[in-house]
């Protein structure tokens, strides 16, 4: 059951989990790059979100490279991309670190992309959904891969006023590029 946040515009935030990361040998956690697949799935990503009309205002994106790659090819499929900011909380984060980055967020934005990593995004998205439409729920808590999309849509005057329970989960998908 959703707990409502109060009156107020409908804003979504939109979860990205990063596209599929390579493993190099003797490469920092942070600075992995994608994999040839996740270079494949980040543009589809950027598409599946074109296609569902859910270009965000504003992007919010982990400074991990994985993450950051993700956003340039998502982004790169739109004509003009929104404003993004990279913020070093989102790598590695736990909900209330999530939380906290979400709520600082400028009201006037109505639709946020938020980019980063599991398990943070995947708990992120059971927190806050109070509810969803179809199997949405079920399909996070079974498995949030690499390139899931999650759109969490809430009403409310500020980002700060997001809290668990209060929003419902719309949609989730998860975007596959095809090999050449």
């Amino acid at each position: 059951m959703i707990t409502r946040a109060g009156a107020g515009p409908l804003r979504r935030l939109v979860v990205l989990r990063h596209a599929k990361s390579a493993w190099p040998e003797g490469v920092p956690d942070r600075l992995r790059p994608l994999a040839d697949r996740g270079r494949r799935d980040a543009p589809a990503a950027g598409r599946a979100l074109a296609e569902s009309d859910c270009l965000p205002d504003l992007a919010v994106c982990s400074t991990a490279v994985r993450a950051r790659q993700t956003w340039e090819l998502a982004a790169g499929q739109w004509g003009t991309p929104p404003p993004v900011r990279y913020d070093r909380r989102v790598y590695a984060a736990d909900v209330p670190d999530l939380l906290a980055v979400v709520r600082e967020v400028p009201a006037e934005v109505e639709t946020l992309l938020l980019v980063g990593h599991n398990p943070g995004l995947e708990e992120l998205v059971l927190d806050l959904a109070g509810d969803g439409l179809d199997d949405t729920l079920e399909q996070v808590r079974k498995k949030f891969p690499t390139s899931a999309i999650a759109v969490l849509a809430w009403h409310g005057t500020a980002w700060s006023a997001l809290a668990p329970g209060t929003a419902l989960l719309t949609e989730v998908t998860v975007a596959r590029g095809r090999k050449a």
